[in-house]
């Protein structure tokens, strides 16, 4: 297994770098939602698993979590451990109506936990993103002013 550490941390410290928009901008592409005071951008996809057998899904399962815990020591090792956040609660107020906070409101949809830590001037996570059986799996970063609620 390869892993990117290297390339991810160098695209965490440019997403913590770079200005939040003020207001929402699609142009990180597919998936990397950007808004006010927020920026969310995919580390990593894996492939589609559309015609994929089990094995293959859990192997990607497997591959991406490690990633992801290797990515959790890397940052704690910058900025101490992490506060781990559920995001169950923020889909369930989501799918009633009541209001979330971005990029959570988003977030919710396809990241079950975030793990976050205060930056100068908000807050960063990474977490592991999928939406089906059969679509990628992502490693996601996001920034975000204020406090992860």
């Amino acid at each position: 297994m390869t892993t990117h550490i290297g390339a991810h941390l160098a695209a965490v410290d440019a997403l913590c770098a770079r200005a939040l928009p003020g207001r929402p901008d699609p142009s990180g592409g597919p998936g990397t939602p950007a808004g006010p005071a927020h920026q969310v951008v995919e580390l990593r996809a894996s492939e589609e698993f559309w015609d994929a057998d089990q094995s293959r899904i859990e192997e990607a399962e497997e591959e991406f979590g490690v990633e992801l815990e290797v990515l959790v020591r890397a940052l704690a090792g910058r900025w101490g451990e992490p506060e781990v956040l559920d995001l169950t609660g923020h889909l369930e107020r989501s799918a009633l109506g009541e209001p979330v906070p971005p990029p959570l409101d988003t977030l919710c949809g396809y990241v079950r936990t975030l793990h976050t830590w205060r930056i100068p001037g908000g807050w960063m996570g990474v977490g592991l993103a999928h939406s089906g059986r059969e679509l990628p799996r992502r490693l996601i970063a996001a920034v975000a002013a204020g406090t992860p609620r």
